[in-house]
């Protein structure tokens, strides 16, 4: 036992002092990113102005709307009250413009070959499933989808809105730009699905070291906490009803999509959260990457059944 104990200290501290000398470098990085507030531009412009926008915009007025749809949007009460609800909660750019330059040093220190990106922030058409876009040298945010989880205009279920915070944007760009830079999953079995929202909850831990964990993954603590503590009864489940290798696609919305609580069928059900499966998932991904010399970039490469196989998983007890 004390000879375990003296081969793993050296090891942890190896591994943390390998993480500091990464975080300092980025740090020491530079990199500047421009935010554009298209939202207030477009509602405080007047309306014989739109042609002014269409040409500095053209991506944001596709062909076929006639001017009077804009200037109708410029003008309804209710947009207006949604952008003035905006600006209370986002009056400055300053946060948003320091979160991402922290963000893309994370990103270009692993990706070097990433542009640095354009943000423009719009208020949009509340799609929670599109609140950010990512698109090379462009970020798109809609910030109508970060007023707080508690906002009058939110008639959405308390599983989706929870994460309508602003705490999500830097989460939701990793999700996006995941995405670009990943390849298709491929893989229909539920462990495939399993570790490939690992692998993107992988990339939110490394890109965004200072974010609390739970909100990496869109828990409250609490939910987090339900997780940690039933990890070994979870995976026991997944093993004795042999579901790891089920191409059963029904199993995806049970245990990886968001949703108000993940579908055991039983009496547990309704103290667990959605997505409990990602959240083993991240754990097997966690334990591949401490147990294998492999970069981010070879770990997005990897299958499924070689992460697992290499991963040496075992639930914490």
């Amino acid at each position: 036992m004390k000879k375990c104990l003296i081969l793993f200290i050296p090891l942890f501290f190896l591994s943390c002092n390998q993480k500091s000398k990464q975080e300092s470098a980025i740090a020491d990085a530079s990199i500047e990113i421009g935010v554009v507030r298209f939202d207030k531009i477009f509602f405080e412009t007047p309306p014989d102005q739109l042609q002014k926008i269409k040409m500095e915009f053209p991506f944001f007025f596709p062909e076929g709307n006639d001017d009077a749809v804009w200037i109708e949007k410029m003008q309804n009460p209710l947009w207006r009250e949604l952008y003035q609800e905006v600006q209370k909660k986002y009056p400055t750019n300053d946060k948003l413009k320091a979160d991402f330059e922290s963000l893309f040093k994370h990103i270009q220190y692993y990706f070097p070959k990433t542009k640095t990106p354009k943000v423009i922030t719009v208020i949009s058409e509340m799609d929670y499933d599109n609140k950010v876009i990512y698109a090379d040298s462009l970020v798109i945010v809609s910030l109508e989808m970060y007023l707080g989880k508690e906002h009058k205009f939110y008639q959405f279920p308390k599983y989706i809105k929870q994460n309508f915070e602003e705490n999500q944007i830097m989460p939701d760009v990793v999700s996006s730009f995941y995405k670009k830079v990943s390849p298709p999953n491929l893989d229909k079995k539920l462990l495939g699905s399993m570790v490939e929202a690992g692998k993107e909850l992988y990339m939110k831990e490394l890109f965004l070291p200072e974010a609390p964990v739970n909100e990496l993954i869109g828990y409250t603590p609490e939910q987090l906490t339900w997780c940690e503590e039933n990890e070994s009864y979870i995976w026991r489940y997944f093993i004795d009803k042999e579901l790891l290798y089920s191409d059963d696609q029904k199993l995806i919305p049970r245990f990886i999509n968001p949703a108000p609580f993940s579908k055991f069928y039983l009496e547990i059900d309704n103290e667990s959260p959605g997505k409990v499966g990602a959240y083993i998932g991240w754990q097997i991904v966690n334990s591949y990457m401490k147990n294998n010399e492999v970069s981010l970039q070879q770990l997005l490469q990897t299958n499924a059944q070689e992460i697992f196989k290499k991963s040496k998983y075992k639930p914490k007890k």
